[in-house]
C-alpha cells in the first residue's frame, strides 16, 4: 500500500516546483515539502521513535501536522492528532489510552498538554525546535529508510465521544489510501485544483475529506490557521480555491458575514459540507449564489468518506447525502438485522476497505462494532426509489412519544428555519402519559427567543403534533465538538442537572 509520504514524493519528482500547500501567504513546492518530510522522519527516528509507535501532535493546522503524518508514515509509526479543545483531564485520559512515544506541540498548547501527561513522556514544541527543510548541504539526504510495503496502522483518531467515552480508532495505510480514493473520485479532484482547508485537521474530515486527496493527485492546499470568516473569505478572494468544505457551523458564519456579498467566490466550482445533518436553508443560501453544494456522510470509523453527494446532484436532491462512495457497500437493516424496503427506515450498515481497522487497546469495542463484517453507524436513514440517502438521526437519539418514532434532526431543521432561532438541538424527556416527549434546547437570535407556544404554532402545519417540542429551554451555546457537532450526551446530563437543581 502506498503511504501519504509516497505520494508526496511522487509528486516531487513530476512536478517539484508545483505549490503543495500554501500557507500564510507563503507557497511549499512539493520538493520542499518532501525534503521537509524526510528531515522530519530523520529528526524523529533520532528520538527514538520506530515502527508501530505514536506520535501525538496538538496544535493549530500547520505544515508541520502534515510532514509529520507523511514522516511517521515513512518510519511506520502512527500519527496521533490531538483535538486542541479538549481539556488538560481530556487530553490525559487519551494520552494515557494511546501511550504515544512523543508529543508534540505547536501554538502554545505545550501548557496543556504537559499537564494532561504529566512525567509519561517528552514533549517538544516545534515552534522552538523547528526542521527546515533545506539541509545545511543543499543536498536533499536520504533520511531513514521507509518501511517496506504492506498495510500497516497509520492514524489513529479518537472519536468525538457524542456517545459515552472517546475510543482511537486506528486506520492503516490501506485504509486512509481509500478513503482519500473515495475523495477523489465523487470530487473529481485533479492536480489543477486548489483547495482551502479551514476545518481543524485533527479531525478526519479537515485531514481526509479534501486536504489528503487534493496532495494524493497533485493538487495544492491553501491552509488557514484557523478559522475567521472574513479571513476565510479575503483567502478566497486571493488564493482563488477551486473547492472547500464547510460544516454547518461555519456555512452559518460565512453567510451571515457582512463581506460575503463582496467577495468574489467564481473559483469556487463546488463547497461540500458535512459532520452532521446540514439545515436546508444553509445548503439553499450557497445555491442561490450560485455555488453548487455537495455532501460527504461517514464518521471517525469510515475515515470519513462513505456516502457522498456530488455537486452536480446538490441542487436536485437538497436533504440527501447522497449514494455510496466509490469504495464503499451499504445496507439499511431493522432491529433484527434484516433489510428494509426503500422508503423505510433502518440502521445504516457500511462495508468498505476505508473502514477503521480497530479500536486501539479495545478488542470487545471492535468486534461489537461490526456485524458480519459491516460496520453499524448507529444512524437511522432511509433509502428512496431512486438509491438517495436520507439521513434521520442518530440510533440513539431518536425518541419513542406515544408509540410513534420522532427524529431530533426533522424536527432540528425545521425549527432553525424560525428567525428567533440561532441554533437547536431536540432531545427527549421522560413523560408519563407518552413515553418521552421532544424537548427544544435553543440558542436564541435575540436572546430570549420564543416560547412553547410560538414555536408549535410555528410547527402546525410543518410537523405533526407528536413531533412538536414540549418545552423549550434558552441556553447561550450548546455543547458541541470541534467540527460543530452538538454533544447530546452531554446536553442530556445538563438538562438532568437543571431538573435535578429545580429549575423549570
Amino acid at each position: 500500500m502506498s503511504g501519504v509520504d509516497r505520494w508526496i514524493r511522487q509528486w516531487a519528482e513530476h512536478r517539484p516546483g508545483h505549490p503543495a500547500v500554501v500557507f500564510e501567504g507563503a507557497p511549499l513546492s512539493y520538493a520542499e515539502l518532501d525534503r521537509r518530510v524526510t528531515r522530519r522522519a530523520g529528526w524523529l527516528a533520532d528520538r527514538g521513535v520506530a515502527v508501530g509507535d505514536r506520535v501525538a501532535f496538538c496544535g493549530l493546522n500547520r505544515v508541520e501536522q502534515l510532514e509529520v503524518l507523511a514522516a511517521c508514515a515513512r518510519l511506520g509509526a502512527v500519527l496521533l492528532p490531538l483535538n486542541n479543545r479538549l481539556t488538560a483531564g481530556e487530553l490525559g485520559f487519551q494520552l494515557a489510552d494511546a501511550e504515544p512515544a512523543v508529543a508534540l506541540v505547536t501554538d502554545g498548547f505545550g501548557d496543556v498538554v504537559t499537564r494532561a501527561a504529566g512525567d509519561r513522556l517528552p514533549i517538544v514544541d516545534l515552534d522552538d525546535e523547528p526542521v527546515a527543510g533545506e539541509p545545511v548541504d543543499g543536498r536533499p539526504g536520504a533520511g531513514p529508510a521507509a518501511v517496506g510495503p504492506g498495510d500497516r496502522p497509520t492514524l489513529m483518531v479518537y472519536t468525538s465521544g457524542t456517545t459515552g467515552r472517546p475510543k482511537g480508532a486506528v486506520h492503516t495505510t490501506g485504509s486512509l489510501l481509500h478513503t482519500v480514493l473515495n475523495g477523489v473520485a465523487h470530487q473529481d479532484l485533479s492536480a489543477d485544483d486548489t483547495v482551502l482547508t479551514m476545518l481543524p485537521l485533527f479531525h478526519v474530515g479537515g485531514l481526509n475529506i479534501q486536504t489528503l486527496p487534493a496532495l494524493y493527485v497533485g493538487a495544492t492546499v491553501v491552509l488557514q490557521r484557523r478559522f475567521d470568516p472574513g479571513r476565510t473569505l479575503a483567502l478566497i478572494e486571493r488564493h482563488r480555491p477551486t473547492q472547500t468544505l464547510l460544516v454547518p457551523a461555519v456555512m452559518t458564519a460565512l453567510l451571515g458575514h457582512p463581506d460575503l456579498d463582496g467577495t468574489d467566490l467564481s473559483s469556487l466550482r463546488g463547497i461540500n459540507s458535512g459532520s452532521s445533518v446540514v439545515p436546508d436553508h444553509l445548503i439553499r443560501g450557497f445555491l442561490d449564489r450560485g455555488i453548487p453544494v455537495g455532501q460527504v456522510y461517514g464518521s471517525t470509523e469510515t475515515g470519513p468518506t462513505a456516502v457522498v453527494l456530488r455537486y452536480d446532484d446538490g441542487a436536485a436532491n437538497v436533504g440527501s447525502c447522497g449514494r455510496p462512495a466509490l469504495h464503499t457497500e451499504l445496507r439499511l437493516v431493522d432491529g433484527e438485522g434484516i433489510d428494509v424496503a426503500d422508503g423505510q427506515a433502518g440502521e445504516l450498515l457500511v462495508r468498505g476497505p476505508h473502514l477503521f481497522d480497530h479500536y486501539h487497546g479495545r478488542p470487545d469495542d471492535t468486534a461489537a462494532a461490526f456485524v458480519d463484517g459491516w460496520y453499524r453507524t448507529g444512524d437511522v436513514a432511509r433509502r428512496d426509489q431512486g438509491g438517495w440517502l436520507y439521513i434521520e438521526d442518530r440510533l440513539g437519539d431518536v425518541l419513542i412519544s406515544g408509540g410513534e418514532n420522532v427524529y431530533p434532526a426533522e424536527v432540528e431543521n425545521t425549527l432553525t428555519e424560525h428567525p428567533g432561532i440561532d441554533a437547536v438541538a431536540v432531545v427527549g424527556r421522560p413523560d408519563p402519559r407518552w413515553g418521552e416527549v421532544p424537548v427544544a434546547v435553543i440558542e436564541a437570535a435575540d436572546g430570549t427567543g420564543p416560547d412553547v407556544d410560538e414555536l408549535r404554532a410555528w410547527c402546525r402545519d410543518r410537523l405533526a403534533r407528536f413531533k412538536q417540542p414540549r418545552e423549550v429551554v434558552v441556553v447561550d451555546e450548546l455543547p458541541r465538538t470541534a467540527l460543530g457537532k452538538v454533544t447530546k450526551h452531554v446536553l442530556r446530563a445538563q438538562l438532568a442537572e437543571r431538573s435535578t437543581d429545580g429549575v423549570d
